[in-house]
């Protein structure tokens, strides 16, 4: 087996807290009315047609026209994007800095909209200590597709099983684990820490 020398990380929910509820529970006082608008027009599963490449203005014109009453709400998904991540996951910022001082290389692959990155990125200098990120609204590729973890290793300089990917999601974790990485599935930074420790990543 290779030994593991590189860490590569999802973003949402991993590192960063994301969820459409953080934005809109602003905007829509009636819970009722909140899960309503969350499960039927700005879902989780429409939003991430921007994480496969669907460009944004598009997306938003289409569903204003499906929904006019819910106008300014869908206009605010757009540009108010960035409230929908409050805020780093607990613990998870401090181990990549910690990975990054003991000189492990480090890489990010993420299911984000290219223009929502756009947004996102530089309010996040935490991002300076990746060497590369795949995004997949850039490439037009989504975790779980092999295609993904194939472009990262030619594109990172990997070998199989040099790196460990930590996502949160089942799916792509097994996909990962498939094509080329060893694998963590996230559920806590302190868990993730230990792995860490007995790769000699961390000490």
């Amino acid at each position: 087996m290779a030994k593991i020398t590189t860490a590569v990380f999802d973003v949402g929910k991993v590192l960063f807290e994301w969820d459409l509820r953080h934005l809109f529970a602003k905007l829509i006082t009636d819970k009722n009315e909140l899960e309503y608008f969350i499960s039927a027009i700005v879902t989780p599963e429409w939003h991430f047609q921007h994480d496969a490449g669907r460009a944004l203005d598009d997306m938003v014109a289409e569903r204003i026209a499906e929904f006019p009453e819910y106008a300014a709400l869908i206009a605010a998904y757009a540009t108010r994007f960035n409230e929908t991540i409050p805020g780093p996951v607990t613990g998870s910022l401090e181990i990549v800095q910690e990975l990054a001082e003991r000189g492990v290389p480090l890489f990010a692959i993420t299911n984000f909209g290219a223009e929502f990155w756009d947004m996102f990125r530089p309010t996040q200098p935490i991002f300076d200590r990746f060497q590369d990120i795949i995004v997949s609204g850039v490439e037009k590729l989504v975790k779980p597709d092999p295609a993904i973890y194939a472009l990262a290793l030619q594109r990172f300089g990997l070998k199989s099983g040099e790196a460990i990917f930590i996502d949160d999601n089942h799916d792509n974790v097994i996909s990962a684990r498939g094509n080329g990485f060893a694998t963590h599935h996230f559920t806590d930074a302190e868990s993730l820490r230990r792995e860490l420790v007995v790769l000699n990543l961390l000490l």
